[in-house]
């Protein structure tokens, strides 16, 4: 029996889902605000630049749809009754491994052979 219910997998994919939402929606007032500008932000010795405050949202609002994608994955893994089975090897995956990586695929020797 895993250590991780369906109901906390869902909450976190929840917040995940949150967090994407979040990170698109500040890019979406970034690239709005850009909009029309030809400003070369670049050479503004202000705070942050555009460009990199961009880079920045986008990484984080690909992180975390990606979490949500793991997050889904889980979810159908749960409901096939393979959560917690190592993808490779079929031996347990360690609850603590769980706890911290819920979506791990890969019990902990596997995954070093892996290299994740």
């Amino acid at each position: 029996m895993s250590p991780i219910s369906r109901e906390s997998l869902t909450a976190r994919r929840a917040d995940a889902v949150a967090r994407a939402e979040s990170a698109a929606s500040a890019l979406a007032g970034l690239v709005h605000d850009r909009r029309g500008s030809n400003d070369d932000d670049e050479h503004d010795p202000e705070g942050v630049t555009l460009s990199s405050e961009w880079s920045r949202l986008s990484a984080l609002a690909d992180a975390a749809a990606d979490e949500v994608h793991r997050f889904d994955e889980a979810l159908h893994r749960w409901d096939a009754g393979t959560y917690g089975s190592c993808a490779s090897c079929g031996r347990p995956i360690p609850p603590g491994r769980l706890e911290v990586r819920p979506f791990a695929e890969l019990c902990v020797p596997c995954a070093e052979k892996a290299g994740r």
